[in-house]
Order: C-alpha cells, then sequence, then structure tokens
C-alpha cells in the first residue's frame, strides 16, 4: 500500500468514519496555521453518532481502550476531511497527545493510545503516519469517554 494515496489507503483498508463531531464547547475543531493543522481533542464517536464510553482498569480493558482510541482517530481523519477536503492534503503526523481515563493503578496508555498512532501509519505509512507522541492518564473525560486525542499535522506544499 506504499504507493497509494491517504485517501487511497482509507479506502483499501475499508474504514468509514463517523460524522465529523461537533465542538462541545467554545473552540474550533480544527485550525490551519501557516504549513500546519492543529486539530482539537477529539472523543470516541461511532458512525452512529453514540460515544464509547468507560473508565480504563473499571469496566473496561485495554483492548478495548486501544480499540476505542482507533475510533478517536477515525474522528480525527473525518475532521481533517471535512476542513481540508482529503486528506491528501495532509503530508505528515507531526505530534499525537493522548489522555486516557483510568484507574490510578493503570499503566498502559501508550498501549491504549497505539490504536490512534497505528491507524495514522496505516494511513499515511511508517514513516509519514508516526510523529511524536504523548500518552497520559487522567481522572476523568468529558461525557465518561475513555480517551480525547488531540493531534498535529503539515500539510502538503500548496495544499
Amino acid at each position: 500500500m506504499e504507493q497509494l494515496s491517504p485517501e487511497q489507503r482509507l479506502q483499501a483498508l475499508g474504514l468509514v468514519l463517523p460524522p465529523p463531531p461537533p465542538p462541545l464547547g467554545v473552540y474550533k475543531p480544527c485550525l490551519v496555521d501557516g504549513n500546519y493543522v492543529y486539530v482539537s481533542g477529539h472523543g470516541t464517536l461511532q458512525s452512529d453518532g453514540s460515544y464509547i464510553i468507560g473508565r480504563v482498569g473499571y469496566n473496561m480493558d485495554k483492548d478495548v481502550a486501544q480499540m476505542a482510541a482507533r475510533q478517536v482517530g477515525l474522528a480525527i481523519l473525518s475532521t481533517l476531511r471535512q476542513h481540508l477536503g482529503s486528506l491528501d492534503k495532509i503530508e505528515q503526523v507531526i505530534k499525537v497527545l493522548g489522555m486516557v481515563a483510568a484507574e490510578p493503578h493503570f499503566e498502559e496508555h501508550p498501549f491504549v493510545i497505539n490504536g490512534c498512532s497505528e491507524l495514522f501509519a496505516q494511513v499515511w505509512g511508517p514513516d509519514m503516519g508516526v510523529g511524536v507522541r504523548s500518552a497520559i492518564g487522567v481522572g476523568s473525560l468529558p461525557g465518561n469517554i475513555p480517551v480525547e486525542i488531540e493531534a498535529l499535522f503539515r500539510l502538503r506544499a500548496g495544499a
């Protein structure tokens, strides 16, 4: 799949994007500044408009949480496509910040956020789809979602 564009890779993977999530407060879901696209924190929005909810280590295991992080990645892709017109306008994933609502004893936050990071690597390839990253645990997230992720991307020249 190395020769395919991000949009072609998404299609080849058979992935379905949820609807772009509306802002749940006073902020922009996505902001272009020069060659960069900043994406606000996104949650676990599913294609039916509902959210995956739960707390990792309490009523959700790490594997389900990792799938929830992948779903957050799909929501981010949906926002990018809505605001840019095409994922092909993104050249590179620069940074991912993943927040995991987990019980204090939970220690595998990076494993959970891999759900999103692996998705981005599939869409943009192993070099351009993997940026720097932080994965942290938090006491709670809006709406009792288990994962929230924000990201920074670089646009292709002329995009």
